[in-house]
Order: C-alpha cells, then structure tokens, then sequence
C-alpha cells in the first residue's frame, strides 16, 4: 500500500502542478529534490508572483525511519519505526476575490522492530479560506466534496465537514480559518472498510480537488480589486498563519520530525499584515466574513 499510494501522489501533483500552470499563464513552478538523512525525502515544487497565484506550492514526501521520542509520546507508542507519505498543497492566489486553498492526503505506517507493520491509516482533506464571501464559491466546492464522499458512504460527508469545522478553527480568535471543507485522519481497516477501501475514497478526494477549486479560480482570477481589498487581504493572511503555526497537526509533525524547513513552511503567505485589534465597519463586506467565520455554516 505505500507503494501504491505514493505512486498516487506522485501522479496528482503532477496532474495538479500542470492545471495551475496553465490557469496561471506566466509562472511556473520551481522544483526541488531533497533528502532526510534519517531516511527519506520528497519533491517540493512552488509557484511565486504569477499573473494569478502570488505564492503557492504542491508537496510530495515519503519519510521513514525510528519515531522521535517527541512523536512516541504523541501517538501513545513506545520505540517503533515509522513511513510516512503524502501530497501537501497551499495556494495563495494574489487577487484577493480568489480564496486560499489547501489540501492534503496522506498514508502512515508504524512498525515494531521486526519490520511488522503494526499500525497504518489514511488522512487528509482539502478546505477554502475566501478573503471576501461568494456564497456560489462555498456551495460549489462543498458540492465537489459531498459528491466524493456520497460515492462511498453519505455519512462521509457531514462526519468529515463537521471534523474539518472542528479542526481548522483559530481558539485564540474564536472564528473558523475559512469555510471548511473536508478534514479525515486516522482512517483505519475495521469491519466496514479495508485498506483498499480506504485508498478508494482518499484517492477520490485526491482527484476531485483540481474540479472544485479550479472553476472558482476562473471566476473571480480577473475581478477588480482596489488597494483596500489587497489590505484586508493580507490582515487575513495573518490569521492564516497564526493557525499554521500554532494549532496545525501537519507542521508540528514536520519540525519534530527534523522535516524539510522550506518545505514545512511553505504554506505561509508572502506577503502578511498584523494590525492591532483591526476590526471591520459594520455592514461591510469584510464584516460580512467575519459574522460567517463564527460558526459553521451547511453549505452543502
């Protein structure tokens, strides 16, 4: 199953590198091989100061090796050797009509001493943060996702919203990072799914993410925008990053896991603004976001 999920991943960047390029029309993504020296290593590939995406990037990694002590005690485990793979992608588009994106899959494997694999589950998602509110774009790219989960099980999707709700929601701000998505983790064979079934569905998420952000991109990628929105924009951002650095599963992992730097913190905009206690006039498009972003919203 490693093997064949990373092999997936490989594929879809590949396929999602290209359909941005082509959307984007100037840049095109830089590409980097590295290694981990415990074991290891990916293909980060970024996108800067395009005619459409001001900074983006589309990972892949597959590590392995013994599991930190600092992760051990995270998953409740003793001394066990761990592979871990995945496709990690943050898009920050530069009109800020376009939302950031984000998604991730990806497949985990722990092992006992003598090679057994003693554990393995899927995870990942993919979720939408608008700067500014097009209630089309919401309903559409949680359309895409219902559609993926229904495919396998209509309990999917309002499990995996809700998880996703949960999940990507700045306490310190009390207000949501954007309007969600899907967020699974810990997808595990049990009596109702094996592996493979498991692999089905992340894998179709996987393939529906190019359909539910790309449309959205196409609409609003030439809308007129002033200096103010651009503002507003990268006061957003900071919120963006806030989350990133303080609550995100998927960074901490990476820098316990002595992890790639550049590539962990690629997810951080280019641009960022933190103004003291900024608050929106009333009645506004900006407060309309904000009165959105407090409580989660059925947009499917």
């Amino acid at each position: 199953m490693r093997d064949k999920f990373y092999a997936y991943i490989q594929d879809l960047q590949d396929r999602i590198t290209g359909a941005l390029e082509a959307e984007d029309g100037e840049a095109y993504f830089h590409q980097d091989l590295w290694q981990r020296p415990e074991g290891g290593g990916g293909r980060t590939r970024v996108i800067e100061n395009g005619a459409v995406f001001e900074k983006g990037g589309v990972n892949i990694s597959a590590v392995h090796g013994p599991l930190p002590e600092s992760m051990q005690s995270y998953f409740g485990v003793e001394d066990v050797d761990f592979f871990a793979c995945g496709l990690s992608l943050v898009l920050h588009p530069k009109n800020p009509m376009v939302p950031t994106v984000h998604a991730n899959w990806r497949y985990f494997e722990m092992y006992d001493k003598q090679g057994k694999v003693v554990d393995q589950w899927f995870g990942g998602g993919q979720d939408l943060t608008p700067y500014y509110l097009f209630e089309e774009d919401a309903r559409h790219f949680h359309k895409v996702c219902k559609e993926a989960c229904d495919a396998h099980d209509p309990s999917f999707y309002p499990e995996y919203k809700q998880k996703c709700d949960a999940y990507f929601w700045n306490h310190h701000r009390g207000e949501a990072r954007g309007v969600g998505g899907l967020f699974f983790d810990y997808l595990r064979a049990d009596e109702s799914h094996s592996v493979e079934d498991w692999y089905a569905f992340v894998t179709q998420v996987g393939d529906s993410f190019l359909e539910a952000y790309i449309p959205i991109v196409q609409r609003h990628k030439n809308d007129p925008y002033e200096a103010r929105h651009r503002e507003w924009q990268e006061v957003r951002r900071g919120r963006y990053v806030e989350f990133n650095l303080v609550h995100d599963k998927g960074t901490l992992f990476g820098l316990r896991t002595n992890g790639r730097i550049e590539s962990i913190l690629m997810s951080l905009p280019p641009v960022v603004q933190w103004r003291y206690d900024h608050l929106p006039d009333q009645g506004t498009e900006e407060w309309h976001l904000l009165q959105v972003l407090k409580e989660p919203v059925e947009w499917a």
